[in-house]
């Protein structure tokens, strides 16, 4: 439930790279949450045809505001396997054709699986090691490290100010503080 949690609280970022986990507990955390409430419409249509439909509501709701968080826990999944982002737009319209949307819809859910690029890469640090660069820890915005058309060189250790992260959702810790002000957990 905290990788769900950590996806909503991601609301609309699109920088960044997300872990396998994140995105499929998100995935499968959305999907149930669907399947209920739509049973939950369903039940409400069968006692009562003219206002069962209500119950919809909570449905549509729910399933247009996890429209953006699911985007954007895509885009940082596919940067974590070091693609692009624009992918996601190109398996969206190759969907839309009949054949070809069926082999892409595969070809997407591959390169949802596959493991972490290892290390840092354009899109920032790997989140499954956060501790390799412990400055640049989490989905922290990267892009300030990026010279466009220049190669991406990591930072060594050295250089690292010192700066902590919570353990648990990865964000950045207040000088001094044992307690996350993002999340709330005890570090």
């Amino acid at each position: 439930m905290e990788w769900y949690l950590m996806v909503w609280k991601k609301f609309a970022e699109f920088e960044g790279r997300s872990r396998r986990q994140e995105y499929w507990m998100f995935q499968l955390f959305n999907i149930l949450a669907i399947f209920a409430m739509s049973a939950v419409g369903a039940i409400g249509i069968a006692i009562s045809q003219k206002f069962g439909g209500i119950l919809f509501l909570p449905f549509v709701l729910y399933f247009l505001a996890a429209i953006i968080p699911a985007i954007a826990v895509s885009v940082r999944r596919l940067h974590d396997t070091g693609r692009s982002g624009w992918l996601l737009l190109l398996f969206v319209g190759l969907g839309m054709i009949p054949i070809v949307g069926f082999i892409s819809a595969i070809v997407q859910i591959v390169f949802m699986c596959q493991d972490s690029a290892p290390g840092p890469n354009q899109y920032g640090p790997n989140p499954k090691y956060p501790d390799q660069f412990p400055a640049f820890a989490g989905n922290t915005p990267y892009a300030s490290m990026r010279s466009y058309g220049q190669p991406l060189s990591a930072p060594s250790a050295s250089d690292a100010p010192a700066i902590s992260f919570c353990k648990t959702c990865r964000t950045m810790l207040n000088p001094g503080s044992r307690y996350c002000s993002s999340c709330g957990a005890q570090n």
